[in-house]
């Protein structure tokens, strides 16, 4: 390729990246059955290499090895987990990031990447809605964003309680009672073992949908004025339903509790007019994670963490070393765990630069669109499908027959067919298909497209 002359390995690489995307619409969705892990390895192990080859022919056998395996995880119709796809600017300016190898820790390493995370991460907070003085980080994903949060709310508790956590530790602490929803998603409470609270927190109750009932955390708080953190959801992972922020923040306050929100794609509804009501109250909250490599379309290791409280944002995350030179400005490694780290920040500004506010909106609006019609061609198409929640956001369950083995079976005939891939759950002990849409290329006509797949699994799963 003339225009990466002199570069033949990246040369190689454009060219396998060309013949994915170029494909990507059309191509089958899920692995083949018979491509697994085990014979990937098979293709790619043997003794570790006693010489070196050439850059160009190493790319090349990586990409004929791996390439049967490749899931079309960013294409139009994967629906599995919460899964967005790659706009072409935040994927270009990501390989720049690689090219360009800056250490997004410390501003004297990278200028460029400090200033690009302050912009884009500034511009994230208006779009959600949240407090323009929070302070901002990014890390890897929504897990490590809840971690940094808890962490952030764990030193401002026990602050006001007179203890120095991040001098002392936490053995002889106060007791911080920590309250989460009875829906809470799996990253909290993992966050909460990392940050040495125990993954096993008092639980308030929730509704038939997955919201926290603010008569249960009502209940539950503790009443002797001792450190408290509460987690709210934006985005039920099943059901995409939302806490009542406003409910949850007013007895917050009363208890002097730490109000942290987990809304790893569902903090995006601030975005959109139309879907902006479901956050109301939200701003109202200490502290906020969410995704980027979801609704926002940007490649994977994207997330964002914000805070109300700076100074204990810092105090939780950051450290000194001889050798630090301190920015004039702000040090993005004092906000994140990671010191050494890829430049996130390339890509989420460029990213929202692509779509502006509106295009940020559309991306949302349409994603929820093509949700209800998922849900009202398969419950108009068959009597026995049934939907099982709300569809007010990008989450779909869908159940049929009213039996386990039959949604099962739906499912794992979807998802051999290759037309289509939709992950399952389960919802109130019962086996549910979930589909969640958040890609950028998806249609209309690959919804109409994968609700025939789903409705062909079906008639094979009743035979």
């Amino acid at each position: 390729m003339e225009d990466l002359e002199g570069h033949p390995a990246l040369a190689a690489a454009s060219a396998a990246a060309r013949a994915h995307l170029d494909g990507l619409r059309e191509r089958r969705v899920g692995a083949p059955p018979d491509v697994t892990a085990q014979s990937l390895r098979a293709a790619l192990g043997g003794p570790v290499p006693v010489r070196g080859s050439e850059p160009a022919e190493v790319v090349e056998r990586l990409a004929a090895a791996v390439g049967p395996g490749l899931v079309a995880s960013s294409g139009p119709r994967y629906f599995g987990y919460v899964v967005g796809g790659t706009l072409e600017a935040a994927m270009a300016a990501d390989w720049l990031a690689v090219a360009w190898d800056q250490v997004a820790g410390l501003e004297v390493m990278s200028p460029a990447a400090a200033a690009v995370e302050e912009v884009a991460g500034g511009w994230l907070l208006d779009l959600l809605g949240l407090p323009a003085q929070a302070s901002f980080g990014f890390p890897t994903g929504a897990q490590m964003a809840n971690f940094t949060a808890l962490a952030t709310a764990r030193h401002a508790v026990l602050e006001r309680a007179g203890w120095d956590v991040e001098a002392d530790g936490l053995q002889g602490a106060p007791r911080i009672q920590v309250v989460v929803g009875g829906q809470v998603h799996a990253t909290v409470p993992q966050a909460l073992r990392f940050a040495g609270l125990g993954s096993r927190p008092d639980v308030a109750a929730s509704d038939e949908q997955g919201r926290m009932r603010p008569a249960a955390l009502a209940q539950v708080l503790r009443r002797d004025g001792g450190p408290v953190i509460v987690c709210a959801q934006a985005g039920n992972v099943n059901t995409g339903a939302f806490d009542p922020f406003g409910e949850l923040a007013d007895l917050c306050a009363q208890a002097g509790a730490w109000l942290h929100v987990d809304g790893a794609f569902g903090l995006w509804a601030g975005a959109s007019e139309r879907l902006r009501p479901l956050v109301d109250g939200v701003e109202r909250a200490d502290s906020w994670a969410t995704d980027c490599h979801k609704w926002l379309n940007v490649p994977y290791d994207s997330a964002f963490v914000a805070t109300r409280d700076p100074v204990a944002h810092v105090a939780a995350m950051s450290w000194e070393a001889p050798y630090v030179v301190p920015g004039a400005g702000r040090d993005p490694y004092r906000y994140v765990v990671e010191s050494s780290r890829r430049a996130r920040g390339f890509a989420i500004w460029a990213a929202l630069s692509q779509l502006g506010r509106d295009g940020v909106a559309d991306l949302v609006d349409r994603s929820c669109a093509h949700a209800r019609r998922f849900a009202s061609a398969l419950v108009a198409a068959d009597a026995r499908v049934a939907v099982l929640n709300d569809v007010v956001l990008n989450q779909v369950l869908v159940r049929f027959d009213d039996s386990d083995d039959v949604t099962r079976a739906v499912l794992a005939g979807v998802q051999a067919g290759g037309e289509a891939w939709i992950g399952g759950s389960t919802w109130n002990g019962d086996a549910v298909m979930r589909i969640s849409v958040s890609g950028w290329m998806t249609t209309s006509q690959d919804v109409d497209r994968s609700v025939e797949a789903v409705l062909a699994a079906l008639a094979a799963a009743r035979t």
